[in-house]
């Protein structure tokens, strides 16, 4: 099959992305309905807190269980809480339809970007992946970073054809082989195309500050935290001292606070976003819990969790 492009409003030459990423949660009442005022006092502590951009109703922010009415009021109120300050991204994904119907809100509402993320449910071969991303950004206005995971694993010849791809700035790696991503990244810088050496790589694993190390050794510098959600001073140092090459700091936050989480993660499927969720609230936010199919942590967990934050904050 082929998607014919219409002619693009905005066109990528270069991975716009810096520093450390922010993916903020979205918050629910008690009943589980979306609260916008208390996700706009989540966002703009994130805000302060430093990130180079903020991915708003992605996978942390339970991107899959939003409508796309809740998506787009997301959208709106962290535009207008950003007000220009950092770059607004937004989730994309579901459907082809629904994924192109992401997008165009994204550009409708202001937002700076889209993450693409896999197709729902099906998976096709590597041409049918390139098409899905090439129907969802037909007429793109606005920057795309799509996301290698799931349904939707690119091969390192269906990578270099994102290049063709106008609005597509970069990929995102949540599938988690190393090897595979560094054939990845080695095709695409090595391809030849125009648009090769600033195509974008992010890590985007669970908790990807346990891959980070290995990640930046095969060229893959910017990865989202979803600690930052919760712990931004965390993030933010082990960040810091990862780009200075201060391996006893790096060494000793991964001991003693991340791999502790990640073995607390690891308990329950869908922890990686709950889990997070639930150690904004014990940090004051009032993000409320997840929506199903995700359940919150037992009481026990909570507490587990609690003492687990209590001692990475007092490590930086």
């Amino acid at each position: 099959m082929n998607i014919t492009l219409g002619k693009p409003i905005w066109k990528a030459s270069l991975m716009p992305l810096r520093g450390l990423l922010s993916f903020p949660l979205t918050a629910f009442d008690a009943r589980l309905e979306l609260d916008l005022d208390a996700f706009a006092d989540h966002l703009e502590a994130q805000i302060a807190a430093g990130p180079g951009a903020v991915f708003v109703a992605c996978g942390t922010g339970e991107f899959g269980s939003l409508s796309l009415d809740e998506l787009s009021a997301v959208a709106r109120r962290a535009v207008d809480v950003a007000a220009g300050r950092l770059p607004v991204w937004l989730g994309a994904g579901g459907g082809a339809a629904g994924a192109r119907a992401c997008v165009r809100v994204a550009a409708e509402r202001g937002a700076d970007g889209v993450l693409l993320m896999p197709p729902y449910l099906v998976t096709g071969p590597p041409a049918g992946t390139l098409d899905y991303v090439r129907y969802a950004t037909a007429d793109a206005a606005v920057p795309t970073v799509v996301y290698h995971r799931g349904t939707a694993v690119f091969t390192p010849s269906a990578a270099v054809e994102l290049l063709d791809v106008p609005s597509v700035v970069g990929l995102k790696d949540g599938y988690g082989d190393v090897e595979l991503m560094s054939k990845i990244v080695t095709t695409v810088r090595t391809s030849g195309h125009d648009r090769a050496a600033g195509f974008g790589f992010l890590n985007g694993l669970p908790t990807a500050e346990m891959s980070a190390r290995a990640y930046r050794a095969i060229g893959v510098e910017l990865y989202s935290s979803a600690v930052h959600s919760f712990a931004p001073t965390i993030a933010h140092a082990f960040r810091d001292a990862l780009l200075a090459d201060q391996t006893s700091t790096v060494d000793r936050l991964l001991a003693e606070f991340y791999l502790p989480l990640v073995a607390l993660r690891d308990t329950t499927p869908g922890f990686a976003v709950a889990l997070v969720k639930a150690a904004a609230v014990l940090r004051g936010s009032k993000v409320g819990g997840v929506r199903p199919p995700l359940v919150d942590p037992t009481p026990a967990q909570v507490d587990q969790l609690a003492v687990l934050l209590e001692k990475g904050l007092a490590l930086v």
